[in-house]
């Protein structure tokens, strides 16, 4: 009886350690399986122009213009029947909780008692000029505010809390967007982040390290609403997910091991 689980027992751990199949890990065809949406997302395709870094020049005179979808509150001092979101009062009878002026896909507004206003494509002190000239004729001297509430962008990837991040300033940095998703997370290589950036309907990608303190400041683009940056993974986070799938069968094999070791013998 000792003989036949003398030789069983190794017959087991050949068989808990071939399931772990090793040979899988490096092996890159097993393992599309462990490919995300993220991953295939940006693959190379979506990086029509690599390296396009002109694109992603700081720009401290950086100016929003205002784009198609975009929500607007419109606050006119003293006039909260034409105000919509007015921030000079909590209340009107244009607006309920949450209300604000769409950019319609005609780049237009619609104004309470005015009509439509094109907007797009605006900076926020021209929309202001161009609000102002059509109050005007209504109201005297008109003192204007406009918000956009929607600027955002998109973070992906190694960060502690990927998704999207509204924007409250003009002048937004890097670091300081990954600084509001939370940080890298252990696995986020911060040698290889990429930035996406739409312009004139085209796509503009650049990659940049964050590691080297000689090109930091360069490195630290400034970002703009409607940007993606991706956060890909170190190497070392698939070797963690195949180590694990190798140590925690083959460690419950030399544990079932020792018990019957223990058992019997």
């Amino acid at each position: 009886m000792k003989k036949i689980l003398f030789l069983t027992v190794p017959v087991l751990l050949t068989l808990a350690l071939s399931s772990c199949k090793i040979q899988n890990l490096f092996d890159y065809s097993s393992n599309k399986k462990h490919v995300t949406n993220k991953d295939t997302i940006f693959k190379k395709n979506i990086f029509p122009d690599k390296g396009d870094r002109l694109i992603f020049n700081t720009n401290p005179n950086y100016q929003y213009t205002i784009r198609k979808d975009d929500k607007i509150n419109l606050s006119i001092l003293n006039h909260d029947d034409l105000s919509v979101g007015s921030i000079y009062s909590i209340y009107n009878s244009n607006e309920g909780y949450g209300k604000w002026l769409l950019v319609d896909n005609n780049g237009e507004v619609t104004l309470p008692e005015i009509g439509n206003i094109k907007l797009e494509g605006e900076t926020i002190l021209e929309a202001k000029e161009s609000l102002k000239k059509e109050l005007s004729k209504k109201i005297v001297n008109p003192i204007i505010d406009i918000k956009v509430l929607n600027k955002s962008v998109i973070i992906l990837g190694e960060v502690k809390t990927p998704g999207k991040i509204l924007l409250e300033r003009e002048i937004n940095t890097l670091i300081e967007i990954i600084a509001q998703a939370g940080d890298f997370d252990q696995y986020g290589n911060k040698a290889k982040v990429k930035i996406i950036r739409k312009v004139n309907d085209k796509d503009y990608s650049v990659e940049v390290d964050l590691t080297n303190m000689e090109t930091y400041a360069q490195n630290n683009i400034q970002i703009h609403p409607g940007d993606i940056i991706y956060i890909p993974a170190k190497k070392r986070k698939a070797w963690d997910k195949g180590a694990s799938s190798i140590i925690i069968p083959t460690a419950s094999a030399i544990t079932a091991a020792a018990l019957i070791f223990k058992t019997f013998f």
